[in-house]
Parts: C-alpha cells; structure tokens; sequence
C-alpha cells in the first residue's frame, strides 16, 4: 500500500471527482425512465420520484467511495494510478474520511429509502438493501465483486433493471412486462460502462490479482465485447418496436448510435485515445436514456392529444 503523495485537500474539485460524475447518469437514466413510462398509468408522485433519484445518486456515490477507500486499502490504488479515482493517494485525502462519507451517504439514503418505503411498499425496503448490500460488496468483503468476471453483470442488474423498475413501481403500483423489457438494454448499458473501466485498467488490476472480465479474455476480445453489448441495446430496442411491445417513438434513440461507434474507435486507437473512449461510452448510456424517456414522453402526449 502506498503513501498519499499530496496534504490533505478535500476541495469541493477533489469532493466532486470523487463522485465520478461521469457515470452518475448511470442512476439518473433509468429513474428517469421508470418515472415517464408510469405517465399513462398514474399521476407522478413528485416527491417520490426526487426521493427515488437523491437516493440511487447518493448509493451510486456511496459506492465510488467505497470503490476508492479499498482499492487503496488492498494496495490498487497507487501514485501511478491513471483513472479518475485516487483522491487518496494523489490528492492526500484520509482514508477514514473517504470510508465515513460512503457510510454517512448510506444513512441518507436509508432515510430516503424509509419515506418511499412509507408511501408505498415496505417489500420495496428489501431490494434497497439488497442493491446497497451489492454497492459495499462490490469492493468491501471477502470476495469483492469488483474482482471477479461479474461486475459488469451486477452494476447492470442493480443499477438499470432495478432501478427503473422501483421507479415504475413507486409511481404505477405494479411492474409490467414493458418496464422489464425496457430496462434491460439500460443495464446492459450501464455494465458496458463499467467494461470500459475495466479495459482501461487490465494492466492494473492484474497486478492487484482482480479477475475481471477484460483481464480474462483480453484487451482487444473485451473491446469486441463491449462493441457487441453496444449493438445488442441498440437491436433490443428495434425488435421490440418491430413486435408492437415497444413504440416507435422509441427509434428516436437512434439518433444517439454514432456515439458508441466513437467509443469503439477510440479504444482500438492508441492509448492516448482511452479517456475520450470510456468519455463516449458513458454519453452513450446518457444519450441512449435520454432518448428512450423523450421517446416515451412523445407517445404519451400523441396518445394523449
């Protein structure tokens, strides 16, 4: 484990990457999502929908932080570290305080969880524990997840379908096949983001004896996994307009395909390319979920004219 290189700066510039805000759409997309396809099916909740969008952001940063209080903790993190973590060991940050903002993030977000709970099911409490049980395990425990070949597998399944469809839920009072059938292009989506992470830190993470899909099969083969989860969102969304599940509002996300053909490009580039690839892979995810929620917003108001 290395030595911080810096004092101690917690400047808000330092607080906010600590966040990683580029991936912070990964919870706003599918809340947004969950809450527009409940339009046709009940007057929103407005203070369900913000309690519901402060608390996946908050579990979402809580998790960041634990990501960044242990990899440093098992040595990952170091002074050579490239990535938009190491608040600690580049910046001089505590690592107590980093642990205590994630847990006092968590305390927050289950007093949020407590007013959904209150408003609607308290069966919703336990899919929120079990989607922050994952968020600390994902790099604390035994066996972080983090360090096998399935991260990419839970980041999606908590992040996208869960979220979307506690979303729907708390707004609709039930879960259709359509909220199911939706939020699944959005994990697979949300797990690309965190391949990207993982491409980018093959060599790292493998020092650090992580086992992570990308390290698995390699750097060129998790690029083309990575291509083929891009092409797989995109066909889902085609194929279930084309079979009447889907509307067809819903082709307008793809006006959003360019950016995940940048994303590609840019990791089969040079090295020097790696920051704006795993850029266009989280505005993929972005505009790919902003796309789905205008699509739907349109059929709503066509429906409704």
């Amino acid at each position: 484990m290395e030595n911080v290189t810096n004092e101690v700066k917690p400047t808000f510039k330092i607080l906010w990457k600590l966040t990683r805000p580029h991936t912070l759409t990964a919870s706003f997309v599918p809340v947004s999502i969950g809450t527009v396809l409940s339009f046709p099916y009940a007057s929103t909740k407005w203070g369900l929908f913000f309690a519901m969008m402060f608390a996946c952001l908050i579990i979402q940063i809580a998790t960041n932080l634990f990501n960044e209080y242990y990899d440093y903790i098992r040595g990952i993190d170091t002074a050579d570290s490239v990535g938009i973590g190491g608040a600690i060991v580049h910046h001089g940050m505590k690592p107590k305080l980093v642990l205590n903002m994630a847990i006092s993030l968590y305390i927050i977000a289950l007093l949020l969880g407590i007013y959904i709970c209150s408003n609607t099911s308290w069966w919703i409490a336990l899919v929120g524990l079990f989607g922050m049980a994952i968020g600390y395990l994902y790099t604390g425990g035994p066996l972080p997840i983090a360090y096998t070949p399935f991260g990419e597998v839970f980041s999606g399944i908590c992040m996208g379908c869960i979220f979307i469809l506690i979303s729907f839920y708390i707004q609709a009072g039930e879960i259709n096949q359509e909220s199911i059938m939706i939020s699944v292009p959005i994990a697979i989506l949300i797990g690309a983001i965190n391949l990207s992470n993982n491409i980018r830190d093959i060599e790292e993470d493998t020092l650090g004896g992580r086992k992570t899909i990308a390290i698995l099969i390699g750097f060129k083969k998790a690029v083309n996994l990575l291509a083929a989860l891009f092409i797989l969102s995109y066909l889902w969304v085609v194929i279930f307009v084309a079979v009447g599940i889907f509307s067809p509002w819903l082709l307008i996300v793809l006006l959003s395909f360019k950016k995940p053909l940048e994303a590609i490009k840019g990791f089969r580039g040079d090295r020097s390319q790696t920051p704006i690839a795993m850029k266009n892979t989280g505005l993929t995810n972005t505009m790919f979920g902003l796309f789905i929620t205008v699509g739907y917003l349109l059929d709503f108001i066509m429906q409704n004219m």
